[in-house]
């Protein structure tokens, strides 16, 4: 267990320009020190024989080809619009003039 001292967080604190009270250096060591253990565990798991990977399982390219289409008819929308006016949806002022 590599433990984070309280001299440690003392300094760390100093750095950052943090004030801390007593209770919180020990809480802040405490939980430092936790978080190097977890990441020292994560570091045993890593083997040489195993190469470093972005992703757990092979990625395949999903993209489909890009085929023109025609839309939706401009009359079909404006019908179905609550307000249409110079072709676009009319929805009413939420900021002001300015």
């Amino acid at each position: 267990m590599a433990a984070i001292t309280r001299a440690e967080v003392e300094h760390l604190a100093r750095l950052a320009r943090l004030e801390l009270t007593e209770g919180e250096i020990d809480h802040y060591a405490e939980q430092l020190s936790a978080i190097v253990d977890a990441v020292a565990r994560v570091s045993e798991v890593a083997a040489q024989d195993i190469p470093p990977t972005s992703h757990p399982i092979p990625v395949t390219n999903t993209f489909r080809p890009d085929v023109v289409r025609p839309g939706v008819d401009r009359d079909e929308i404006a019908a179905g619009a609550p307000a249409w006016e110079d072709d676009r949806f009319r929805v009413p002022r939420i900021l002001g003039e300015s």
